[in-house]
């Protein structure tokens, strides 16, 4: 199955509550006004997942989908 993505502890928590999630594209969302500045300096800094080098290690778009859609806040 692949829908595991390997996050710090922090930014487990923010995806957990939608605070942040990723799109199809594999960039990170943030939700808009819910997040201080300082929290964000965490995250990569143009917003894109660093990725496995192994395609079936890849998250799977339809669980991120979900997340995006049902989860996240933004």
């Amino acid at each position: 199955m692949r829908n595991g993505l390997a996050l710090s502890a922090t930014v487990h928590w923010m995806f957990d509550r939608g605070l942040v999630s990723v799109d199809d594209d594999l960039f990170i969302l943030i939700a808009k006004n819910r997040l201080p500045d300082m929290v964000l300096r965490i995250l990569n800094e143009d917003r894109r997942l660093i990725l496995p080098q192994r395609a079936d290690m890849l998250p799977h778009r339809q669980y991120l989908s979900y997340h995006w859609e049902m989860v996240f806040k933004g």
